[in-house]
């Protein structure tokens, strides 16, 4: 709960600097030190770093803290990724569950330095397929006066804590009382690059939540932001029977869980020319 600057160890301070053109669309996904596949189709796919019609920049950034002792020593391995593909965060705390609120504070402070002009951000979990021109298309389609003020998701509206203490999303009484505020689910969401500077102020404000997507939520209200449903975000998956087909795939912005080898077949089908929906 207290800690709020733990050192950064690895970093990607000229990540929206390059003379290039400004960023669009920054994917901020949360990884793990071990989950280099997962990463790897990201890249490999809907997290690609390019430009899109219209002059649209892409860039991706992976957020992870650090293993525990009892996790084998994955250092250099994580600083050859980082210095092949210059796309890892890696801040020095303890990367698990509780920890991930902490995790957005210091993706929200990093961005103040180094990507403060972003246009849109893109905050997800390495296991989620994107379709990245779907999410570029709903970018370009806000109204002018929501550009600036756009969060947008899969929104839960009704949720309390659970109380059960063999859950992993345990809360007990004494920590929080009542419902949680509307928030959109943190597999993943869009929201506009001019409220990172506010978001990063109310973080500080804000005591750390244990659940990172509702500590989110309780920051977009605080400064004064709802949560927009968007029902191509399927934080939840969707039916059984249309998880291998592509069309249904090719109308969603996101859909979670899918492995490495699924983000990779989905990527490939979507974009395959002779597609016929």
């Amino acid at each position: 709960m207290d800690c709020k600057s733990p050192p950064i160890l690895i970093d990607q301070p000229n990540k929206c600097r390059s003379g290039d053109g400004k960023t669009f669309l920054l994917f901020a996904i949360k990884s793990t030190p071990s989950n280099f596949a997962r990463r790897q189709a990201v890249r490999e796919t809907w997290g690609k770093e390019r430009v899109y019609e219209s002059g649209l920049r892409v860039r991706t950034v992976f957020l992870l803290g650090s293993s525990s002792l009892d996790d084998p020593d994955l250092s250099q391995l994580l600083a050859f990724e980082a210095k092949v593909f210059g796309d890892l965060l890696q801040w020095d705390f303890h990367d698990s569950l509780f920890n991930l609120a902490l995790k957005q504070h210091m993706f929200f402070k990093w961005t103040q330095k180094n990507c403060p002009h972003v246009s849109f951000v893109f905050d997800g979990d390495d296991d989620v397929f994107v379709h990245t021109r779907q999410i570029l298309n709903h970018a370009k389609s806000l109204e002018p006066t929501r550009v600036s003020q756009a969060y947008v998701g899969q929104v839960i509206t009704s949720a309390n804590p659970i109380r059960n203490p063999k859950s992993k999303y345990y809360v007990p009484l004494s920590f929080y009382d009542g419902p949680y505020p509307p928030y959109a689910g943190g597999g993943g969401f869009l929201f506009s690059g001019a409220l990172l500077e506010p978001l990063y102020n109310v973080s500080y404000a804000i005591p750390f939540f244990p659940i990172d997507d509702v500590f989110i939520g309780m920051c977009f209200g605080a400064i004064g932001v709802p949560a927009v449903t968007h029902t191509a975000f399927r934080t939840f998956d969707i039916r059984e029977e249309d998880r291998e087909n592509i069309c249904v795939h090719k109308e969603l912005l996101l859909v979670h869980q899918r492995s490495p080898q699924q983000i990779k077949k989905l990527w490939r089908g979507i974009n395959n020319p002779l597609l016929r929906c």
